[in-house]
């Protein structure tokens, strides 16, 4: 049996979404999953190196390696009227070209910032570090992601909700695209659906057996957060609406492409549903 690579970040969300195959309650068909958790801009950056076979990323990471990966439809991230913070300590006033951490490069947080905020200085650290550097000093300011949004320290303030900044760029009325999962284009057809199937189902049966599977996690420490925390944060990214993109997720998803290639940050303009595993296949073979 083959052994295929999944890589997923470390917070709460993916973890919930990943571990009903975990824990053997949902299983491919021909291989075995073999998981992976790192911080999302290093699973961005292995992406781009072709490391994983299925890995977590950020949306605004897809079309740099939209040649070699499919877009996942299932354990996806969206913010609806919430999603990172850009934080400074309470009191003081930023300048315009302030100095301010960001979680990495590829992400969506960073790309809908650097349009937002094109005179600052930005430098990337782990988003574990973030909070601890705008309180040093060492930045004026940072964006906070994952469970960082619910806990941060009581001298920070919100500077801008990047909610705020993706309805001002968007428009309004979209939810807010953050991350997702790709598939090795390599991997043969009906073995991608199958495992993109796994997937989907993976997210199901956690979102419906949650009040089973959020308490094993924390008995576990597989969670850096409390049951209240967790269980706050599950209901904003780990939802009904993470197991299968919906129209109005497609629309978001091409809008924020849209906005990139329009600030010059993506070199064309794709859409994507063209860019999805062709599932039909299987049910077009089965006729």
């Amino acid at each position: 049996m083959k052994t295929i690579s999944v890589a997923h970040s470390p917070d709460a969300d993916d973890i919930f979404m990943y571990y009903a195959i975990k824990f053997g309650w949902v299983t491919p068909k021909d291989a075995k999953f073999e998981n992976i958790a790192d911080d999302i801009e290093t699973l961005n950056k292995a992406t781009l190196k072709g490391q994983y076979d299925i890995c977590a990323i950020s949306f605004a990471l897809y079309p740099f390696v939209k040649e070699d990966y499919a877009l996942l439809k299932t354990a996806v991230s969206f913010g609806e009227g919430y999603g990172p913070k850009l934080i400074k300590k309470k009191g003081t006033k930023l300048k315009r070209n302030f100095k301010v951490a960001l979680s990495g490069e590829f992400t969506t947080n960073g790309l809908l910032f650097k349009i937002a905020y094109p005179d600052a200085r930005i430098t990337y650290m782990n988003f574990l570090d973030i909070e601890q550097a705008v309180l040093d000093g060492t930045v004026d300011a940072g964006v906070l992601i994952h469970e960082s949004i619910l806990t941060y320290d009581e001298k920070l303030e919100v500077e801008k909700e990047i909610w705020d900044i993706w309805v001002e760029l968007s428009g309004g009325g979209l939810p807010l695209p953050l991350g997702g999962m790709c598939l090795r284009r390599s991997i043969p057809l009906h073995s991608a659906i199958d495992y993109e199937n796994t997937l989907i189902k993976a997210v199901e049966v956690a979102n419906k057996n949650r009040a089973v599977l959020a308490p094993m996690l924390l008995e576990k420490g597989l969670i850096r957060v409390d049951a209240s925390t967790l269980d706050t944060y599950l209901d904003l990214y780990a939802n009904d609406n993470s197991v299968n993109l919906s129209e109005v997720q497609y629309e978001a998803l091409d809008k924020l492409y849209e906005l990139g290639y329009k600030h010059g940050y993506f070199e064309n303009l794709i859409r994507a549903k063209d860019f999805l595993i062709p599932s039909e296949y299987e049910e077009l073979r089965a006729k």
